[in-house]
């Protein structure tokens, strides 16, 4: 493995649950690969669980680790191509990405996107520009439109705990109070849809995300139609994909309380996190024994690991 920004990059879905599953088991049995190899975290947004877990997936395999807040101590990059740099941009993404190519021998690169341009976002631009000049193995730690391994830690957690052999997942928009993006949405569709379960997404009107990534999922505007009898409930906010970036007023009843858990197989709740609670989550869900958002999270270090140990494994 050389690129991890999306599904596609994994050719069987269940062994690399299965080897993430493994790596929890023994976390320690590979620190021979990461030997003398450093991994570089480049973040041009912020991040709590992305950041730690994925240095403690490569401290667990034996890695050094650098971290630069390219937002903050970095100069400001320049994207564009051809163009006289006699603005505030100092560096161009293509010399900073070949430099720290130089330093490294796996990046991995966060970047959000900036909910004004749908076109711009869903090209990538950021990250591709690291794909094209960076030169070595590059790890998506959420980008414009894809959040991976957060997704590869949704699917190891619902493997890790489901009670039937297909189970019911359902993805449920939650209410904000602001526009956020569609990459973890899109992404938790985008693995749901390729993998072993029975996947519903409900949202509110004008919600519907981009049909690329929910090809093959149940959708629907009615929240408690979705709930009946899932087995997992992904609780999710995100702002319209068209309009691109918008939130429209009301919907504050799909936030998910107890009662909305009465017409379900005793779901077990997921979220990203952060949550804002009672707003997006209920402190009744996420205090209660249905949460498994700290579960949830505890599992990003295995998806990290499971990714980096493929890399490590394709340079030996």
């Amino acid at each position: 493995m050389k690129l991890f920004s999306s599904v596609n990059d994994v050719i069987d879905l269940k062994a690399i649950v299965a080897e993430a599953l493994q790596l929890k088991q023994n976390p320690y049995a590979h620190q021979h690969l990461g030997k003398n190899k450093t991994l570089g975290l480049v973040f041009l947004n912020p991040s709590l669980r992305t950041r730690i877990s994925t240095q403690k997936a490569a401290l667990n395999l034996g890695m050094n680790v650098m971290v630069l807040n390219i937002d903050k101590e970095g100069w400001a990059l320049e994207l564009r191509e051809g163009v006289v740099m006699n603005g505030t941009t100092v560096e161009h993404i293509k010399d900073a990405a070949a430099v720290m190519g130089e330093y490294l021998d796996i990046i991995g690169v966060r970047s959000f996107p900036g909910l004004v341009n749908r076109e711009e976002d869903y090209t990538e631009t950021i990250f591709n520009k690291f794909v094209e000049y960076c030169g070595i193995p590059l790890v998506s730690l959420e980008s414009a439109t894809r959040h991976p391994l957060q997704s590869l830690a949704d699917l190891i957690t619902i493997e890790e705990l489901k009670t039937k052999a297909r189970p019911k997942v359902v993805l449920t928009w939650a209410p904000h109070i602001k526009a956020l993006p569609q990459a973890v949405p899109n992404s938790f569709a985008e693995w749901m849809c390729k993998a072993d379960v029975d996947f519903t997404i409900s949202h509110p009107v004008g919600y519907e995300l981009c049909a690329d990534f929910t090809k093959g999922a149940t959708i629907t505007n009615n929240q408690d139609e979705a709930l009946a009898d899932a087995d997992f409930i992904y609780v999710k906010n995100w702002s319209a994909y068209e309009p691109y970036g918008k939130i429209f007023a009301g919907n504050e009843d799909w936030m998910l309380t107890n009662e909305k858990l009465k017409t379900t197989n005793n779901a077990k709740v997921m979220h990203c996190l952060p949550v804002r609670r009672n707003l997006e989550l209920s402190d009744e869900i996420l205090d209660g024994p249905n949460s498994i958002v700290v579960h949830e999270a505890g599992n990003r270090v295995w998806a990290a690991q499971v990714v980096l140990k493929r890399m490590l494994e394709a340079m030996q």
